[in-house]
């Protein structure tokens, strides 16, 4: 922040304090990886440092949101290597307890539906069902229509419902429908 005042550095500090574990749950959400998605926040953050006294405060959020997706639709855009999904997360294998097993393999379910997802159809879905947003504030996030929204939203839930790996959970948890 060029010029910045050391008032201002530490309302960016606080705020990327508060804001980090929020954004990193997203941001694994988008990018399937934990680790992928520390880099995605780091950097996300790192360049909404050069810009914090432009952004009104009370669009942040929003604002910190659109980056966010913004740089891992960049990121995936990038990528030259493919990584292989693993059957499960190494973190949450290394974590796993007596009794957690379950919770661990309907979490790497998840993960590898999303992952088979368009990048903007799981921009969607983790903004929708993660962040609970509208559809309106999605569309913004996004750059695109409400109808956009809602079309990557249906084919998003019919691709997720339909998904070999989260087939077997559907039907295993009481009350879930199809």
């Amino acid at each position: 922040m060029p010029h910045g005042s050391d008032a201002e550095a530490t309302d960016f500090a606080d705020f990327a304090t508060a804001a980090w574990p929020r954004l990193v749950r997203t941001a694994q959400l988008l990018t399937g990886d934990f680790h992928e998605a520390e880099d995605l926040v780091q950097t996300t953050l790192a360049k909404l440092y050069g810009r914090w006294r432009k952004v009104p405060r009370d669009q942040i959020d929003l604002y910190v949101r659109r980056a966010l997706v913004n740089n891992n639709l960049s990121r995936l855009r990038r990528r030259r290597v493919v990584h292989l999904l693993t059957p499960l997360l190494p973190d949450a294998a290394r974590h796993a307890h007596a009794g957690h097993a379950d919770t661990i393999d309907q979490r790497t379910a998840l993960m590898r539906a999303l992952a088979d997802l368009s990048s903007r159809q799981r921009a969607v879905m983790v903004l929708r069902y993660w962040e609970d947003l509208n559809e309106q504030d999605i569309a913004e996030v996004l750059g695109c229509s409400v109808g956009t929204v809602k079309t990557h939203a249906r084919r998003g839930l019919e691709a997720l419902r339909a998904h070999p790996v989260l087939d077997p959970h559907l039907h295993a948890s009481p009350g879930a429908e199809r």
